[in-house]
């Protein structure tokens, strides 16, 4: 039996890596960058509205990613496909790494899957992100150190933001994936950021943003061990 593709030749591949020779010590992803859907899946049973929400993409992380990498001269790697395909920040175990239901919204196209189609889904979408980063991060293991707590300090030092640790969500290995897998079991030090995405829908917020966020990066640097 042939094995079921999912990507048509045609479709792009599901990893964009920019600035890969960036001379930067940090190193970005955006799990959440694009809103694609492969051709063969149509919109999953959904209106085009839903497709424009939260539900699909993390609205303006991209964007917002791109000029922070620029900013620093890093390296950073985009996930194509919408998280309504696959969820990238899940391990492909996880009941949520092909959600039946997003927030309220419940996906058809992600209901009742033949086993050969839903296999095809990590295999051609998950597996190459995975791998990418993986090859990406050879020769940056270092001793891990959270570094969350030295960026809250100096956000909190600026006025007029509300600053939360891990609000409204709380990272784990049951539902979470980027962080424990390739900054906790690699011993790499981490964070993970959200940004309230009507600050970002923009590019005006998304310069803002970027604008804020490089120097401190660069600070958090000065602070780890060398």
């Amino acid at each position: 039996m042939t094995e079921f593709r999912l990507l048509e030749p045609d479709e792009p591949h599901p990893v964009v890596v920019h600035r890969e020779t960036g001379r930067s010590e940090l190193f970005l992803t955006c799990d959440h960058a694009g809103r694609r859907i492969p051709r063969r899946l149509g919109d999953l049973g959904l209106p085009a509205g839903e497709l424009e929400r939260h539900i699909a993409w993390d609205i303006g992380a991209l964007a917002t990613s791109k000029l922070i990498a620029e900013r620093l001269d890093a390296t950073l790697v985009e996930q194509v496909y919408s998280r309504l395909v696959v969820d990238c920040n899940r391990a492909p175990t996880m009941p949520t790494f092909i959600a039946p239901l997003s927030e309220a919204t419940e996906i058809p196209g992600n209901r009742d899957l033949d086993p050969h189609h839903a296999a095809a889904r990590p295999r051609e979408l998950h597996a190459p992100y995975r791998d990418r980063m993986v090859g990406l991060h050879e020769g940056r293991a270092d001793p891990g150190r959270r570094v969350a707590r030295i960026l809250e300090r100096l956000l909190k030092r600026e006025d007029g933001l509300v600053i939360g640790d891990n609000e409204p969500y709380a990272i784990s290995d049951t539902s979470d994936y980027g962080i424990p897998v390739h900054g906790e079991q690699r011993g790499i030090p981490h964070l993970e950021i959200e940004i309230r995405q009507d600050l970002i829908a923009g590019e005006a917020g998304q310069r803002e943003w970027a604008d804020r966020l490089a120097p401190l990066f660069e600070e958090i640097l000065r602070h780890l061990p060398a």
